[in-house]
């Protein structure tokens, strides 16, 4: 059971990872996707790219609302909640890869290295039009992953769906991971500390 909370939330984002850590938050909350053509916004800086992205996301969400109804007076508060992530490694930005050759090269490049994984959060108060966000920031540390453990996360293809080709949660990949500096969720795409903190935030 969710939190009792005296507002709505809604998860902007199909990722099941996000929708995972915001239950594990304790909060109830719908989903709706963007649906956005994410290659036509860039930036060099990952900080700002991701930022970027999240409030296109909440931007496209918002367009296909009744803004209206949720800005009642008496309507009880809804929070949309945005988010993207890249992984940058080697001093470059890595989004999602193109196809699994792409994946394999990002994976071989972790391989006794390390990657960081740079992610936003917006939460936006419909009734009120506040919106509060940040970014959150990880880095990763791995032992030498064997090639055929690699071959074997690109055959399960799961790779291929999020930032970098990077997985640390997965059965596969963890064993290899030596350490992490910063939180696991922030790896996997949604900071619970800053989530948290941007809710109360938009809330105020």
């Amino acid at each position: 059971m969710g939190r009792t909370a005296s507002f709505k939330i809604i998860l902007g984002s199909s990722s099941s990872t996000r929708k995972q850590i915001l239950a594990e938050m304790g909060y109830d909350f719908t989903i709706m996707t963007a649906d956005i053509d994410e290659k036509e916004i860039r930036s060099e800086n990952p900080e700002e790219l991701v930022v970027a992205l999240a409030q296109a996301k909440a931007d496209a969400i918002i367009s296909r609302l009744q803004i209206g109804d949720f800005r009642e007076k008496d309507a009880e508060p809804t929070l949309l909640i945005t988010a993207d992530q890249v992984v940058v490694h080697g001093g470059v930005i890595r989004e999602k890869p193109s196809d699994a050759d792409e994946a394999r090269e990002f994976i071989k490049g972790y391989s006794a290295g390390y990657a960081s994984t740079v992610g936003s959060v917006l939460v936006t108060n419909l009734k009120t039009g506040i919106a509060k966000g940040g970014w959150d920031k990880a880095e990763i540390y791995f032992h030498k992953i064997p090639e055929e453990v690699i071959e074997n996360l690109i055959k399960e293809g799961d790779v291929l769906y999020v930032a970098g080709g990077l997985m640390v949660e997965h059965p596969l990949t963890s064993p290899f991971v030596a350490a992490v500096v910063g939180t696991i969720d922030s790896v996997m795409g949604l900071p619970k500390a800053l989530t948290e903190e941007l809710i109360q935030e938009a809330l105020e």
